[in-house]
């Protein structure tokens, strides 16, 4: 403001005038705000106050992220931080992994739509689930917090969202965009879903499509890749659809989508993936019906607020499962960890590698199973992973290939295609990269063959792919020599304390100091 008062009189006058019309109504939008201000001053009104400054606490950083495309969590702006993973070691003790990321992002929309104001506690505080709070900031909803994992939802129903100012920005999160993308293309007004430079090259048509059938209206890029442009306005009409490729983020958009369609919309998938949606809507008193493969919504109901607790996130938890399972003389207890049945591939992938967990003091907190799981070091063979636990495990199968890798024999996977659209192509980074430390392992268009044992150090390269920098770090327990592990800022965005609970269970990794 100090720079346009110094500027030359003239050239403002000039710019006002040729521009009468969009500076009319922007000045227009700018009373509005103030007068809405000076309304809640008066009155009293501390829920209207409390979004005012809650969203503009975080505006100004969430602008200059979204004008440099870049995350919302900095952890260091260095292109290249480098892990260095010393070989060798054990692990023990006890730790707690972050919350859950899926049940986090859910937490914010379910809640954002509620009826009453929802407590979470746990929430993840990683870029992917900020992306979503700030999403809900743009639209109108008040969410105090995160803080120390507590978040505070003050929902505005069903029919209570606004339209966001500009194009709403989601950094990396490809679930925050399919999820998104199901509740708004119901929604009166129009709105554009974008990302950052990964995000962009995901595809979109697997949830624009079905939407489509519903009675969306829906702009893609070319191939089907962000933006994303969602016409409001638009009467949706419930529908049965059968997924052909098994997908817990097609899924969940299309039974949100159900909540404003007229009639019944039902969902059937050709192998089981992770139900958090459906447990979740129940929880806020939404009734979701399931049969089988086959989950049902019907619109005409309400979603109640209410408290929920997010159990570690199994996903974050696997790292050390697996470096565990192998590390010599090690004995892990990991607490409080989701063990939702439609997540617990990477459990049952290790025991039938031979591998010794068990889980104890099992219960449910939030209509989410949850329990401590104790894993003691084995030696691990390998196997032909079954077809039907691969939706099960898909986050977690870079590192059960280094735990493959590990392993006596030849590990073989299938039906695991897309794990080449992830946030980088993951069959064949972690095969560049498992090769390069003297792993034979060779791709296949859905999957993988890996041939375990003895192998040493090397360069690899994480393209900035959270999951990769992971997988190597624990991949040193079992090498010869060190592993410089490239690109890993994104750790810091995903799992914040990744390096600090290695260091106290007993992974030698660490940043290089250049």
């Amino acid at each position: 403001f100090t720079r346009i008062a110094g500027s030359d009189p003239v050239m403002w006058h000039d710019i006002f005038l040729a521009n009468r019309e969009a500076v009319l109504r922007t000045l227009d939008v700018f009373r509005d705000d103030l007068d809405a201000l000076r309304e809640a001053v008066d009155t009293g009104d501390g829920h209207q106050l409390l979004g005012v400054f809650t969203r503009a606490r975080v505006a100004r950083e969430h602008f200059s992220k979204i004008l440099a495309r870049r995350a919302y969590v900095d952890a260091m702006h260095n292109n290249d931080l480098i892990y260095l993973a010393q070989p060798g070691g054990s692990l023990s003790g006890t730790i707690r992994v972050p919350g859950d990321k899926s049940i986090s992002h859910r937490s914010i929309m379910l809640g954002s739509l509620a009826e009453g104001t929802t407590e979470v506690e746990g929430f993840l505080e990683g870029e992917d689930a900020l992306a979503t709070i700030q999403a809900f900031r743009d639209m109108g909803v008040v969410i105090e917090g995160p803080q120390n994992g507590r978040v505070t939802v003050h929902g505005v129903g069903l029919h209570g969202l606004k339209a966001p100012p500009g194009p709403i920005y989601l950094g990396n999160s490809g679930t925050s965009m399919r999820l998104l993308s199901g509740l708004l293309a119901a929604q009166p007004f129009d709105s554009t879903l974008t990302g950052d430079a990964s995000l962009s090259k995901r595809p979109m048509n697997r949830v624009a499509k079905p939407l489509r059938e519903m009675g969306a209206v829906i702009e893609t890029g070319p191939e089907g890749r962000p933006p994303m442009t969602i016409r409001g306005g638009q009467r949706l009409t419930g529908m049965h659809y059968d997924m052909p490729m098994a997908s817990a983020q097609v899924k969940s958009c299309l039974l949100l989508a159900g909540l404003y369609a007229a009639g019944e919309t039902s969902v059937t998938e050709p192998a089981p993936t992770r139900d958090h949606t459906e447990r979740m809507l129940r929880g806020f008193g939404y009734p979701v019906e399931v049969e089988g493969s086959t989950a049902k919504v019907e619109s005409g109901h309400k979603l109640s607020a209410t408290h929920i607790e997010v159990p570690a996130d199994i996903s974050s938890a696997a790292f050390f499962l697996v470096a565990a399972s192998f590390a010599e003389g090690s004995e892990l207890v990991l607490q409080h960890v989701g063990i939702n049945p439609t997540r617990v591939g990477v459990i049952e992938i290790l025991r039938l590698m031979g591998g010794d967990l068990s889980l104890e003091n099992q219960r449910e907190v939030g209509g989410e199973p949850v329990a401590d799981i104790r894993v003691r070091s084995a030696r691990l063979k390998g196997i032909d992973i079954p077809e039907d636990l691969v939706p099960l495990a898909i986050d977690e199968f870079p590192v059960l290939f280094v735990a493959a890798a590990c392993a006596e024999g030849r590990t073989v996977l299938r039906g695991a295609e897309e794990l080449r659209v992830k946030e980088s192509d993951r069959i064949q980074v972690m095969a560049d990269g498992l090769k390069a430390l003297g792993v034979k392992a060779e791709p296949t268009p859905d999957g993988i063959v890996i041939e375990g044992g003895a192998f040493g150090g090397g360069e690899v390269w994480a393209h900035g792919d959270h999951r990769i920098a992971m997988s190597f770090s624990v991949a040193s327990l079992c090498a010869s020599g060190p592993i410089r592990i490239h690109d890993c800022a994104n750790v810091a965005t995903s799992f914040p304390n990744f390096l600090a609970l290695c260091a106290q269970t007993g992974i030698r990794v660490a940043v290089e100091n250049n």
